[in-house]
């Protein structure tokens, strides 16, 4: 019988367990698996400690695409420390959300609908009337409309700010340019 069988078993570890005998046997190699490192996860105080507020300029971007980069530095997506039940995303500044645009045919056929509550109370608004009307709306709703429906994820879109031009008043919290 050959060594480097499969089913080869030397004499000395028949007493250890099947465990032990692939660990310490010197005929096989030894895999990472049977060793995980812990995983890191953060505490309340420790996001809040670390949190940071980003400044994105929107202008000339696609709604969708940059709405779904906005929501992952929310939920805290992009750091390695991401913990799902706790508010660890930072804060962000948009700024000339009225340069932002739709591609395809949307600019004249995207309708933006809410309900009043009362019967026949259904309010339709074209994406260009909106964007004439309040600019901001059209991010707003893209990004919360991403996020998840809990107490949490409503936490998350608090720390959303968003200005219709290039100017905006979150010089105290210093936020830092980044590019998406």
């Amino acid at each position: 019988m050959s060594l480097y069988t499969k089913n080869f078993i030397h004499p000395e570890e028949k007493s250890l367990s099947k465990k032990k005998r692939f660990r310490y046997s010197p005929h096989f190699i030894y895999i990472g698996y049977l060793m995980q490192q812990k995983t890191r996860l953060l505490t309340k105080q420790e996001a809040i400690d670390s949190r940071k507020w980003h400044l994105l300029d929107a202008a000339g971007k696609t709604l969708g695409r940059f709405a779904a980069e906005v929501t992952k530095i929310l939920r805290g997506k992009h750091r390695p420390d991401f913990t799902p039940y706790v508010d660890c995303g930072d804060g962000v500044v948009i700024i000339n959300a009225e340069k932002i645009v739709v591609t395809g045919m949307k600019e004249a056929r995207k309708i933006y609908r809410s309900y009043t509550g009362f019967i026949g109370g259904m309010r339709e608004v074209p994406y260009d009337t909106l964007m004439a009307r309040k600019p901001t709306e059209i991010l707003e709703r893209a990004i919360k409309g991403m996020m998840p429906k809990t107490r949490l994820g409503g936490q998350q879109v608090r720390k959303l700010r968003i200005y219709a031009g290039p100017e905006h008043r979150m010089k105290a919290q210093n936020p830092t340019p980044a590019n998406i």
